[in-house]
């Protein structure tokens, strides 16, 4: 397992500090904001802790409310608001300076026989051969702000291949559809919560600057203001985040400084596991 994976899993874990009460680190990468996804993983990772291991989560719905901090730890509140015979939901809150900075409920179900069916997997290019997302941004590296550069090209816990390549600092204008391969970069624990919390964590990637191709522009313009604003997240089978998913993302519409996406996770064999809905802040400021 890699350093930064290991780190990342660290970080996923939570210091419980007293009943329904956890505690996580922040990940810095290089923005003052907290990543959306570090939110989403660990709210999970709250939530999970509080429900049996047989009972797996299968859907979790929350809203940004406010920018977090990366230079602060995150306290996570849980809410036990059913158990049944079914079904467990639990609503937990993220909070810093005292103040709400997501909230999400999310929901469990033991497995049981149904009806099934499924969209079928995009025909892509597989992943090997292609550049990995931090090679394309190192053939740019001297377009990266300086005080950035370090913490965008260092090494991440998740490999990101994407099949649809945009070079974010010379945009083209190209349709609102993206299809990426990623995959925890190591080995993990045979722990289905754990591939889950890692791909609620990865499921913030994406989405938003696939609602911005259709517009030639990019999240490396100078003027651009970018930020979820909820998440919905669904899970349909087991996963395994050390084994090549891929993510079709699509987005069908944007308007008033808001984009839409939505995306679906496929097995290396076609199988659907997960499906994602996003709406953004996408907002050009006014030049300083």
């Amino acid at each position: 397992m890699s350093r930064v994976l290991e780190d990342l899993l660290e970080l996923l874990k939570l210091e419980p500090i007293e009943e329904n009460l956890f505690r996580g680190r922040s990940q810095d990468l290089g923005f003052r904001q907290l990543f959306g996804g570090q939110v989403l993983g660990q709210s999970l990772s709250a939530a999970s802790q509080t429900v049996p291991p047989h009972r797996p989560v299968h859907s979790l719905h929350g809203y940004f409310l406010r920018p977090g901090d990366a230079s602060l730890p995150v306290v996570y509140t849980v809410d036990r608001l059913r158990d049944g015979g079914s079904f467990t939901t639990r609503r937990v809150v993220a909070i810093q300076k005292g103040e709400p900075i997501f909230s999400v409920m999310a929901s469990f179900q033991g497995e049981e026989p149904g009806f099934e069916h499924q969209t079928k997997m995009p025909e892509v290019p597989g992943p090997e051969g292609l550049p990995t997302d931090l090679e394309l941004l190192g053939r740019k590296a001297h377009l990266i702000p300086e005080k950035i550069r370090d913490k965008i090209l260092c090494e991440k816990p998740i490999e990101i291949r994407p099949v649809t390549q945009q070079d974010p600092f010379d945009p083209l204008v190209l349709e609102p559809v993206k299809h990426v391969w990623f995959r925890a970069d190591g080995a993990l624990p045979d722990d289905s919560r754990v591939h889950r919390y890692l791909l609620a964590y990865a499921s913030d990637f994406n989405l938003i600057t696939t609602a911005l191709q259709p517009h030639g522009t990019s999240h490396m313009h100078p003027q651009m203001q970018l930020a979820s604003l909820d998440h919905a997240l669904w899970f349909h089978g087991n996963l395994r985040m050390n084994d090549w998913l891929l993510y079709s993302i699509a987005s069908p519409w944007a308007g008033n400084a808001r984009g839409l996406s939505y995306g679906h996770i496929f097995t290396r064999d076609g199988r659907l596991v997960a499906s994602v809905a996003q709406e953004g802040l996408m907002r050009m400021r006014p030049p300083k």
